[in-house]
């Protein structure tokens, strides 16, 4: 039984990332516009961090570099807290979506060690 709870779990953890991957390729001109104006290069960080969570979906689903994924996966949402949701936090304006995105992406990016934690 727990092996079905930890691969249900894994899937249940990875297959959203997938998706917020495809999101990244589909919406990349509008998502764009997230990326803070002194960080160059715009769409480009919006495809590559979506062929990253891609990446991160698939690794965890078929337990190959499981760890590394994991890893950089938190550290990426590290990043995204750090530049997209907390300045937002401090703007009265973006403030009630900002919160919840950082809260996301914190608890996103703890999950992430805790399953990195999992393939020493």
């Amino acid at each position: 039984m727990k092996l079905l709870t930890t691969t249900v779990a894994r899937y249940v953890f990875a297959i959203p990332f997938g998706i917020f991957g495809l999101f990244h390729f589909i919406n990349g001109s509008q998502m764009a516009g997230y990326i803070p104006s002194f960080i160059p290069g715009g769409v480009f960080w919006v495809y590559l961090t979506g062929v990253a969570l891609l990446a991160a979906c698939i690794s965890i689903i078929i337990q190959k570099y499981t760890r590394w994924a994991c890893l950089l996966l938190a550290l990426m949402l590290i990043i995204f807290v750090l530049t997209l949701h907390l300045p937002g936090v401090f703007d009265e304006a973006t403030r009630q979506m900002s919160m919840p995105q950082l809260l996301k992406d914190t608890a996103l990016a703890g999950g992430a060690l805790i399953l990195a934690d999992k393939y020493d």
